[in-house]
């Protein structure tokens, strides 16, 4: 399982079995100093490995401190710019080798495992076979080592499912039905209060008969 790295304690809380590599977010961990503590402090919050898609010397910097790292290659949404929009990675000659050098240099780097995101299904079964990384498919088929998605695509509650995603579930529309839920009901308990008939005789505190309250009351009533 991949969360972020500040919600690790979180997701070690709901199991303790579970592999859980927590991602350095980019903007969460800037300087060196900065990636090795945080690194530090979700492995000591109960993370597994840790996940980033910086830079070789970032990996190699994580993996002598016998941090396990993994890597992300193919499409890397943070990078898109560089590829100009959302595309599979490694589909002609040129690309698919130049990947195949990525994935043997981000072994060399230290890492143990990588996230391969819309890789070419049969390059990435070929350097699946090829290389000592754990690969993890995200949208690049059946080939790799682990099978990757999403949970809000697994689930139903992605506003729009990529390709490469299926949903097992509607909570999308068990989130609208709440929302129609919530405002027939605040319009309700609106109409019904300035109606009068919310709250009704059955649902007020009745004070007990008692002739000292009755005659507190009488005064109350009539006190200007």
């Amino acid at each position: 399982m991949v969360c972020r790295a500040a919600n690790v304690t979180t997701v070690r809380r709901g199991s303790k079995r579970v592999f859980v590599t927590a991602a350095l977010g980019f903007a969460e961990a800037i300087t060196e100093d900065e990636i090795l503590r945080t690194a530090f402090r979700a492995l000591t919050d109960g993370a597994d490995a840790v996940i980033t898609a910086r830079r070789l010397s970032v990996v190699s910097l994580l993996a002598a401190e016998d941090i396990p790292v993994m890597g992300h290659l193919g499409f890397v949404p943070r990078k898109s710019t560089w590829t100009g929009r959302t595309r599979g990675v490694g589909r002609e000659p040129g690309e698919a080798e130049e990947l195949w050098h990525r994935f043997r240099r981000l072994e060399e780097a230290g890492a143990f495992a990588v996230e391969a995101e819309l890789v070419a299904a049969p390059l990435l079964s070929a350097i699946t076979r090829k290389s000592g990384l754990v690969t993890v498919s995200l949208g690049s088929g059946p080939g790799g080592d682990v099978a990757f998605l999403f949970s809000s695509d697994i689930i139903g509650d992605s506003p729009r499912l990529p390709r490469h995603a299926r949903s097992w579930g509607d909570v999308a529309s068990l989130r609208q039905q709440i929302v129609i839920e919530r405002q027939r009901a605040l319009t309700a308990f609106r109409s019904e209060v300035a109606g009068g008939s919310y709250p009704s005789p059955g649902e007020l505190i009745h004070p007990e008969s008692d002739p000292e309250l009755d005659a507190l009351l009488d005064r109350l009533s009539s006190a200007r």
